[in-house]
């Protein structure tokens, strides 16, 4: 008896993610009648492993939610070179939780493999563990004839530290090359984000409207879409609602943008 309400169960389950699958997917096709963002980027605020935890479940089902829309590259802000200012042990903490995570990317199961996903690890990557550092480059390289979206992770990231290294670099390259004015397209051209197009929402969860050095060069004329709710807690209705905000002001982004080029 028991076995028959189990298998019961199991098969109600079933048909209501088919339901759900087949609403979501009907959902889309209506979004897709208007503009879509090419790129989403998304500030995360995590502070304990549980939530951590919470939040690569969350990103798991935005990569699918993405895909099935058609936006091409997603940005997450995982890991600040602020938080190595926490204790040591916390630091350890995030740093094999990332290390599993990381790793977890390479299973052939993954999402990555089944939506041909790219992955891009963006930041100082020398400031984060050995270990940590080689499985992030080990995943890049797995990755890298994917190419159906992109996934960018700011790991030992912020904005300042990016813009300080792109100008570094170009002083550089001029200097190899007996050039003496840097231009703004050297500087962009240096950037670690120039892998993506700049993006086209920002999320900012908790109600936040600040950008916390994330992503300043970048986001001049994005939408920043902040709701209430925790990242972990950001699903299907929030994406739709950040969405459908960006098609309704799509007309006066696209004409700033026009400005500025």
């Amino acid at each position: 008896m028991v076995d028959q309400i189990r298998h019961m169960c199991v098969g109600i389950n079933q048909i209501l993610e088919q339901i759900h699958g087949f609403s979501r997917r009907c959902l889309f096709r209506v979004i897709s009648m208007g503009p879509l963002p090419i790129h989403l980027a998304k500030k995360q605020d995590l502070e304990d492993g549980s939530g951590h935890k919470a939040g690569f479940s969350a990103l798991m089902s935005m990569l699918q939610y993405c895909y099935e829309l058609g936006i091409k590259y997603v940005t997450v802000y995982a890991f600040s070179i602020d938080n190595f200012r926490r204790k040591p042990e916390e630091v350890r903490s995030l740093m094999d939780l990332m290390l599993e995570k990381i790793k977890s990317l390479l299973d052939k199961e993954s999402i990555v493999h089944e939506y041909g996903i790219h992955v891009y690890f963006i930041g100082n990557l020398a400031l984060l563990s050995d270990q940590v550092r080689a499985a992030a480059e080990e995943v890049m390289q797995a990755t890298a004839e994917n190419s159906r979206v992109g996934l960018l992770v700011c790991v030992a990231y912020n904005s300042t530290d990016e813009i300080v290294q792109a100008v570094k670099k170009s002083c550089v390259t001029k200097l190899d090359r007996d050039m003496e004015t840097i231009q703004l397209v050297d500087i962009e051209e240096n950037m670690q984000m120039s892998v993506a197009p700049d993006p086209d929402i920002l999320i900012r969860s908790s109600g936040e409207t600040r950008l916390s050095n994330f992503l300043l060069w970048q986001t001049g004329s994005s939408q920043l879409f902040s709701p209430d709710a925790l990242w972990p807690e950001i699903g299907l209705r929030h994406l739709v609602w950040a969405i459908l905000n960006f098609q309704k002001s799509h007309s006066y982004f696209e004409k700033k943008k026009k400005k500025q080029m």
